[in-house]
């Protein structure tokens, strides 16, 4: 996407438009996020009306540091404080009591709410400017569609939702795919979504077992099962079956594995060389995803097939994204 068709706002525009509760888009380390006051919930609401997303589906608040942390929390038990002093700033959140009447919007209706301190410097400007402003943190969910795959460049903000959008322009996101998100609100660690930061991390970090999301767990982002979804129909293929890959129905046909089939450029199958690495994948999963997606309508529609990856636990948060995205 031209930076000339993106409309690119500074830090300073984007503080002020904050801070008089309007929308911003802006980078994190993980994707960009679609901003808005979190102490304001008429702001937060318009997060809600401009994805499309339900009003019970709660939002991350992004602080500054733990002192923001605590304008929103009742309480921030010890396993949520040794997280965060091992990985703010960062791609962990962390689920922790709310304090009564503070961001009500963002909770979704729970008494918990979901903190992030945000790593990536002009993330870290913008709510260091906001806070100056009387912004005590932001709201911000993915800046896309809901239900949609997560942006990584300003571009794919722009796609979203075109120039009536302002956006921070902090170049492609490092990470690629979202924080993971722990659980810290009953007595014990629960892992409710897989991020780059792995399982054992979080464990030493915590001095205890992570465990799985059940059904117990209070709702967070990104836990639906059908999310992270490109308009064309995601499959995960075993790598032993890519040998069959081939157009059917009279629809076109994109791969994102790590080998390319002998006969997929012969039938005008679309590849992209998927990464050995899991940090590698995950950098560049959602912008592969938007661009075969957008190759794929240009031929009138199809279907994207995925080489499932590994089963190792480093790459528990790419198998999360791509199972949901093919839900």
């Amino acid at each position: 996407m031209p930076l000339a068709e993106v409309n690119t706002v500074d830090v300073d525009a984007a503080a002020r438009t904050l801070a008089a509760g309007g929308l911003v888009a802006f980078p994190t380390e993980t994707v960009y996020g679609l901003g808005a006051r979190a102490d304001d919930d008429a702001a937060v609401a318009r997060i809600y009306a401009a994805k499309g997303r339900p009003a019970d589906h709660p939002l991350i608040v992004h602080v500054l540091d733990e002192a923001g942390a605590r304008a929103f929390a009742r309480d921030i038990p010890d396993v949520a404080l040794a997280l965060m002093g091992a990985f703010w700033p960062g791609p962990v959140t962390v689920i922790v009591p709310r304090r009564p009447g503070v961001a009500t919007a963002c909770a979704g209706g729970q008494d918990s709410i979901g903190l992030r301190c945000p790593a990536h410097p002009m993330a870290r400007s913008l709510l260091q400017r906001a806070l100056a402003l009387g912004v005590p943190g932001v709201a911000a969910p993915s800046a896309n569609r809901f239900g949609r795959v997560s942006p990584t460049t300003a571009g794919h903000v722009h796609q979203e939702f075109g120039p009536g959008m302002a956006v921070l322009d902090g170049g492609a996101c490092e990470a690629g795919i979202e924080s993971a998100i722990v659980d810290c609100t009953r007595g014990r660690p629960v892992l409710l979504r897989p991020g780059t930061v792995e399982r054992s991390a979080l464990e030493q970090a915590c001095g205890q077992a992570v465990g799985d999301r059940d059904a117990a767990a209070p709702r967070a982002s990104g836990t639906l099962a059908s999310h992270y979804a490109p308009m064309a129909r995601v499959r995960l293929v075993a790598a032993q079956d890519l040998a069959h890959a081939g157009p059917g129905h009279g629809q076109a046909l994109a791969l994102y594995s790590k080998a390319c089939p002998p006969q997929a450029e012969r039938l005008g199958v679309l590849w992209r060389a998927m990464p050995s690495s899991p940090q590698a994948v995950a950098h560049e999963l959602f912008a592969v995803l938007r661009e075969l997606d957008d190759r794929l309508a240009h031929r009138g529609g199809g279907e994207i097939w995925v080489e499932e990856p590994p089963q190792g636990p480093e790459w528990e948060g790419v198998r999360d994204r791509l199972s949901r995205a093919a839900a």
